[in-house]
């Protein structure tokens, strides 16, 4: 029997994690991969773009999990068919998250050695592409807006496009497609746009499982953080403070999870209703600093929050929390996979004539050997 709510026992537990997909990552095949994988591998939420054709994928990833819940369990994975929530990411103003990076081939000489299409961790720079009928540039929907192209150009002609959500058009159709959570990104300063976002979702709020508030350091951070309770709340649902540490890097160096952690330190300490997330910057050394701190329960069933206390899952987090309930993990999830989803991406198959990608379940070799990786990351925080 599975249960609607596990994840939030997850983060009552301190032993939450999610998936970042990325909130303009649109590449549908990986997204599903992604999904699936994670998912068998015991993650509790997955957090896609607000894009209705993202928002689907995901939710297929979600479907063949359930079918092979069974499969997993018999491999040694604790997968019991319960779906993370699936969440959705919109933002109030410009952020690094909603972006994406463009740049005119043409204007790139030909003797350039690249060191974008070399840095890029989506491999969303390309030059003469077979697969893409000799495209060169940005495939724009594996970009996710990481910006690492723009500095390292030796010509200066990578530059981003970013978008803003627009509320009266992304509400309802986020609010109607079965998404159980919404993360808001936003940064110090702006209560009046954060309000306005708000006051278009507000009308489906009491629908959400979670409410995901995501900022970025900066002065002033906590009193901003209060105003934003103070306009949102009551709230019916669970709400997280994620702690954006070093945005979009935790592939990049055990050191770039340090940020993560101070931030989260920091809105622990302001004992602020709700629970606090790490992100930006979180990878395989994360889990492993929060236990030396001391910022992680230290077993199930001790305290608050354990397995022997009775938990309503319609009631908010307890306040104020007093460690840290779990952590995100964005480009380091999804770097951790890559090679596997390369793999897959190389293979084809005829269908009706027509080629078409592998998916993931369709080898069963390479599945497994992503819900193992996967499971290498989720497991340090449910261990």
């Amino acid at each position: 029997m599975t249960d609607l709510f596990a994840p939030l026992q997850s983060l009552k537990q301190g032993h939450w994690f999610k998936l970042i997909c990325g909130a303009s990552f649109q590449h549908l095949p990986a997204v599903r991969s992604l999904t699936l994988a994670y998912t068998l591998a015991g993650a509790d939420c997955i957090d896609v773009a607000a894009d209705p054709a993202v928002i689907a994928a995901a939710q297929a990833g979600l479907q063949v999990a359930k079918s092979l819940a069974r499969d997993a369990q018999k491999r040694g994975f604790d997968y019991k068919g319960n779906s993370p929530f699936l969440m959705v990411s919109l933002n109030d103003g410009e952020d690094p998250h909603f972006r994406k990076a463009e740049f005119h081939p043409t204007e790139c000489p030909t003797d350039c050695p690249r060191p974008c299409e070399r840095i890029c961790p989506a491999q969303a720079i390309v030059f003469n592409s077979i697969k893409k009928e000799d495209f060169s540039g940005v495939l724009s929907e594996k970009c996710y807006g990481c910006g690492r192209c723009i500095p390292i150009c030796p010509y200066d002609i990578i530059y981003t496009s970013s978008y803003v959500s627009t509320p009266g058009a992304i509400a309802p159709l986020v609010m109607s497609t079965g998404v159980d959570a919404v993360e808001i990104h936003t940064q110090v300063g702006r209560l009046a746009e954060f309000e306005r976002l708000w006051q278009a979702i507000s009308p489906w709020a009491d629908q959400l499982k979670l409410l995901a508030i995501s900022c970025p350091d900066g002065e002033g951070m906590i009193d901003y953080l209060r105003a934003l309770y103070d306009l949102i709340a009551p709230l019916k649902s669970a709400l997280i403070w994620q702690t954006d540490g070093r945005p979009m890097s935790g592939d990049i160096g055990d050191g770039t999870t340090l940020a993560a952690v101070k931030l989260g330190q920091k809105v622990l300490a302001a004992k602020l209703p709700g629970y606090v997330q790490l992100a930006g910057g979180t990878n395989s050394y994360t889990v492993a600093k929060l236990k030396a701190m001391g910022l992680l329960k230290e077993a199930e069933g001790q305290g608050a929050g354990g397995r022997g206390e009775k938990f309503s899952p319609l009631l908010p987090a307890p306040c104020p929390p007093s460690s840290i309930a779990g952590a995100a993990y964005g480009s380091y999830a999804r770097v951790l996979l890559s090679p596997i989803l390369e793999q897959l991406e190389n293979k084809e198959v005829s269908k009706t004539n027509v080629k078409a990608t592998v998916r993931l379940e369709e080898d069963e070799t390479l599945l497994w050997q992503a819900v193992e990786l996967a499971h290498s990351l989720v497991s340090q925080i449910k261990s």
